[in-house]
């Protein structure tokens, strides 16, 4: 049967549309408590949520630490489900109201960054890690920048329609998956030519993509949509996937912040390497 349409009216008006999140989402922005965020006594502040934009973050800083730099940090759980997102404090670091955001305290003035994308070419070139400086570097960011406007089409596409709306309608579901696939294909085909997405080594490109694309393939938030989507056509992202996800310090960013399933893959707040200690962080 047809999906009922819907005749837009002269003048659009909020209203509470159900789904998961329809006592959050607002057609403003700013801060609407007074709350400030936490600060811990590392360089790098990270407030953030383990979903896939947000463990981009944890995972570099995870990463720069494995390849011996400075780059110790503390992660505080942001929790969208309770608007903490819209906190005074948070507002301050990202007036766009969205995790991760980081506060960079290792200079003489504090610096914010906001936009999980600015947040790793920030840390890139901060510490001269995970993106090249030779002709490689166009390729890389073109990469990244390609990650970065996929990802609404996946996620507030794809995944809000088949996931988490409170009604399933065929032509959103059929839009957005045929978008996913097209996407899973541009990258199959981009790593049958390369071992990573910016070329033989492993990159920003590659910490960005890969949240979005691993629960695909090896389970996670989008996992139940593996069939659906016929996931396993993808091979050589499949390769790609599970080599990344062997790489120590992924399996660590991977559950900072996070805060469900099992006790063992939760860190709610990370301050310290031994805050993994007893914790699941293999795939």
């Amino acid at each position: 049967m047809a999906d009922a349409t819907y005749t837009p009216p002269e003048v659009w008006t909020y209203s509470e549309n159900g789904g998961r999140f329809a006592n959050i989402n607002r057609p403003t922005a700013g801060a609407r408590d007074d709350k400030e965020l936490p600060v811990g006594d590392h360089p790098f502040q990270l407030y953030s949520l383990a979903t896939p934009n947000g463990v981009k973050a944890s995972i570099m800083l995870e990463e720069l630490i494995e390849a011996g730099h400075d780059a110790e940090y503390d992660a505080w759980t942001i929790s969208i489900s309770d608007a903490e997102q819209f906190s005074k404090g948070f507002v301050g670091v990202n007036p766009n109201s969205k995790i991760p955001a980081l506060m960079d305290r290792s200079g003489d003035k504090p610096v914010r960054v906001f936009e999980s994308g600015a947040i790793l070419m920030h840390l890139a070139e901060k510490f001269g890690a995970f993106l090249p400086t030779d002709a490689s570097r166009a390729e890389v960011l073109s990469w990244l920048f390609w990650q970065v406007g996929s990802a609404p089409f996946i996620g507030g596409g794809f995944g809000h329609f088949y996931a988490y709306a409170s009604e399933k309608y065929e032509y959103p579901i059929n839009r957005y998956a045929m978008e996913t696939k097209r996407l899973f294909d541009v990258a199959d085909q981009r790593l049958a030519q390369s071992e990573y997405l910016g070329g033989a080594d492993y990159s920003i490109a590659d910490i960005a993509t890969f949240p979005w694309l691993a629960p695909f393939v090896t389970g996670g938030i989008y996992g139940e949509a593996r069939k659906f989507l016929s996931i396993h056509e993808y091979q050589n992202v499949e390769r790609w996937v599970k080599q990344i996800a062997e790489r120590p310090a992924v399996g660590r960013g991977r559950i900072v912040t996070k805060t469900w399933g099992e006790e063992d893959e939760q860190l709610r707040e990370r301050h310290s390497p031994s805050d993994f200690e007893g914790k699941k962080v293999t795939p």
